[in-house]
């Protein structure tokens, strides 16, 4: 396939920069474009028959109670603020449905709090073959909460000077956090009388709890009514989250070939890409993979990603792989 792009930028510099600069430009941009193997898969993965399904949560059946509170005090304009937790966990944005209305779930950072929680860190002290039993205690035999803390604490206590992956979401200040005060009462690695070695993964392990300051961000709770029908949110969510909307009937077959493949293994191609591709990419809009250079402009989605289209009244999410080799 001609590149389109190498002219139009051609015609652009022409009258600017003269004839010798814009060969010289030519080449570049060849050398950029071509000088790569580029091959693009396309997928395509079901998803839910209506996007509501997915999306809304229906807060009366689900009965999560502080989603419920602070949606309750966001409708009827109480005051209600939640520290540290946000009051609607999950993904944002987040819908949901409230006695026959639709809201759009939102919350506002309106102060901060200097609170103080216990941080357990964890730090190898032998192998088990090599220890008296009674010298700690096992992980298993300990509360739930402090079972889900060492084996946290742990990951960190593993990573620490050793290349690899850590779960920041978990892993915190190096160790595990005790947020909840009702749960951390459960404790018994927390207490004046504790354990202080704790066996895991065949390893003794030397308990420290650290009592330090944090500070954390206060919410107040934000909803907005969206929609009071099942066709007014779908119709929201739609305009939201889903990119193109693709009729099969007025594609051509090769262009239908590509969908159909998307589906099953995946559809793939080499640069540069056959024209029923380069229509589908186009129809997707995702002209950075056929404009300009394609392996360093390929995969640079706007924000936010419009990852999901509607296909023959269903929807799909949608993903495109660019690999490259250098041909040398």
């Amino acid at each position: 396939m001609p590149s389109t792009t190498s002219r139009r930028r051609l015609l652009a510099l022409a009258g600017a920069v003269g004839l010798s600069a814009v060969s010289g430009c030519a080449d570049r941009l060849s050398e950029t474009t071509d000088g790569d193997a580029a091959t693009l898969t396309f997928r395509l993965y079901d998803r839910a028959s209506t996007l509501r399904e997915e999306y809304v949560r229906d807060l009366n059946e689900t009965r999560v109670p502080w989603d419920e509170a602070a949606l309750a005090a966001a409708v009827n304009g109480t005051e209600d603020a939640t520290q540290r937790r946000q009051p609607f966990p999950g993904p944002d944005p987040a819908w949901a449905k409230l006695n026959g209305t639709y809201y759009r779930l939102d919350e506002v950072v309106v102060g901060e709090e200097e609170v103080t929680h216990p941080v357990l860190r964890l730090h190898e002290a032998g192998r088990t073959d090599d220890a008296d039993e009674s010298t700690y205690v096992e992980r298993d035999d300990l509360p739930k909460v402090d079972q889900r803390a060492v084996q946290i604490a742990y990951m960190a206590a593993r990573a620490r000077g050793n290349a690899g992956g850590v779960p920041w979401g978990l892993v915190q200040r190096g160790g595990y956090v005790y947020r909840d005060d009702d749960t951390a009462n459960q404790s018994e690695l927390l207490a004046d009388d504790g354990p202080s070695r704790v066996a895991h993964r065949d390893r003794i392990w030397r308990v420290e709890v650290a009592r330090e300051t944090f500070h954390e961000a206060v919410y107040r709770p934000d909803a907005d009514p969206v929609a009071d029908s099942e066709a007014g949110i779908e119709e929201a969510l739609r305009g939201r989250l889903v990119g193109a909307r693709i009729d099969p009937e007025t594609l051509s077959e090769a262009e239908r070939e590509v969908f159909r493949r998307a589906r099953g293994e995946g559809y793939t191609a080499e640069h540069p890409f056959p024209d029923a591709f380069v229509s589908v990419l186009k129809r997707l809009d995702e002209r950075a993979y056929i404009d300009g250079n394609v392996t360093k402009d390929g995969g640079a989605n706007d924000y936010p990603p419009r990852d999901l289209l509607r296909y023959g009244g269903a929807y799909y999410e949608y993903r495109l792989a660019l690999e490259t080799a250098d041909e040398g």
